[in-house]
């Protein structure tokens, strides 16, 4: 598509901290229309993402605290298509888009090897001690301790989407026992990435370490309450790179107090950014990351382009 859709205006109304302005990504998007990036603090307003959208007819969105609820969609009539960069949509409101005729594409798989090797990096951090023994190394301490190894034990993957896939054949070429569940049917999903399917009371009962990587929605909210971690083989440890609501705030802080999870690696948070005063902070066994797990120059890069290119191809249905 050459030719420069002047009649379409294409709103970022989220672009901050930037990732889009000024890339090959933007520069493809100028052919496609009218595009403005408002790359201000802002978005995370109702008020302001209505005004930032007045006449959009494609919304590209960069960041998952920017709503799509019911009111903004009435709001901004013009609004056809919403192109996620990323493959979270639990910030959209799906049913007010459906209602709206607004469709919603995203970018699934992008990110797929790069949050996948987050998960195995927090895991192998947090069985091997490796936040531990480096703050004691640098006290002065010469203090030796017992590790584990991820070779011979049992990893249970929660969700089989592209990055539960993934991370399960990086499990087994460890050399662990995968056990693999997920919210639909399996269809032979976990089979084909050398896991055994189960179902998630299994995993628990069985697992050294779980690995979450389910889609946030209605469903699945909460879906690791007190009942469930109760489950847990005691001693376990949670990665989650996916989203913080997945597992019951209150039920996961009793867990790793009580030593039922011996350690959590966390990238995502129910608040975000997580307050200086958040009691995960000071858990001695737990290892944190600023929801960075899919922030490589290659996600960036190949994400951009295919929102862009979703775009592209909306458009070109029209």
């Amino acid at each position: 598509m050459e030719a420069t859709l002047t009649s379409v205006t294409i709103v970022v109304p989220d672009d901050y901290p930037t990732v889009f302005a000024g890339t090959p990504a933007e520069a493809r998007a100028r052919t496609l229309g009218e595009v403005i990036v408002c790359t201000e603090r802002g978005a995370d307003d109702e008020a302001e993402l209505i005004r930032r959208l007045q006449g959009a007819e494609v919304a590209i969105n960069i960041r998952a605290y920017t709503k799509f609820t019911h009111r903004v969609l009435a709001a901004c009539p013009a609004l056809r298509l919403i192109s996620i960069w990323g493959t979270g949509t639990d910030h959209v409101d799906l049913d007010a888009c459906r209602a709206h005729g607004v469709v919603v594409v995203g970018t699934p798989g992008v990110n797929a090897h790069a949050v996948a090797e987050h998960a195995i990096t927090l895991t192998l951090v947090l069985l091997r001690r490796i936040v531990e023994l480096d703050a004691a190394m640098k006290r002065g301490d010469w203090a030796r301790a017992p590790i584990a190894q991820l070779a011979g034990r049992t990893v249970g993957v929660v969700g089989l989407g592209a990055i539960g896939r993934r991370v399960a054949r990086l499990a087994d070429a460890f050399g662990a026992r995968v056990l693999a569940t997920t919210a639909g049917a399996d269809r032979g999903r976990a089979a084909a990435c050398g896991a055994q399917a189960v179902s998630i009371e299994e995993l628990l009962a069985a697992a050294d370490v779980v690995s979450l990587h389910l889609r946030l929605e209605a469903s699945t909210a909460g879906y690791l309450g007190r009942s469930r971690l109760a489950l847990l083989k005691p001693g376990a440890v949670l990665v989650n790179t996916a989203r913080a609501a997945l597992v019951d705030r209150g039920a996961l802080l009793d867990a790793l107090a009580s030593g039922r999870l011996s350690g959590a690696g966390l990238d995502v948070f129910h608040d975000e950014p997580l307050p200086p005063d958040d009691p995960l902070r000071q858990l001695p066994n737990v290892v944190l990351t600023p929801h960075v797990a899919g922030n490589t120059p290659e996600v960036i890069r190949d994400g951009l382009a295919l929102a862009v290119r979703n775009v592209e191809q909306f458009l070109g249905a029209r």
